[in-house]
């Protein structure tokens, strides 16, 4: 497989929702279209609802991955 390449990296390790999407939601507006985010967690709930926010903000969700027991990255692609 191909490795993504990612423009920026934000570590919300600590955050909790709704902090972890609103972060989320600021770095990607600040990024320009077609540029590659991955997110940093550590809160479950936030694995849930940051891609389901995203998705709802219009943005592509391109992964979710488990990295350890409690973390995981999640790679969305801004596309507006």
């Amino acid at each position: 497989m191909e490795e993504l390449k990612v423009d920026r990296e934000l570590d919300l390790r600590g955050e909790v929702c709704p902090f972890t999407f609103v972060k989320s939601k600021l770095i990607i507006e600040q990024m320009e279209p077609g540029q590659v985010l991955k997110v940093i967690l550590d809160y479950k709930p936030s694995v849930e609802n940051v891609p389901k926010s995203m998705r709802e903000e219009g943005q592509e969700v391109l992964e979710v991955n488990q990295l350890d027991k409690n973390l995981w990255e999640v790679i969305v692609r801004k596309v507006r």
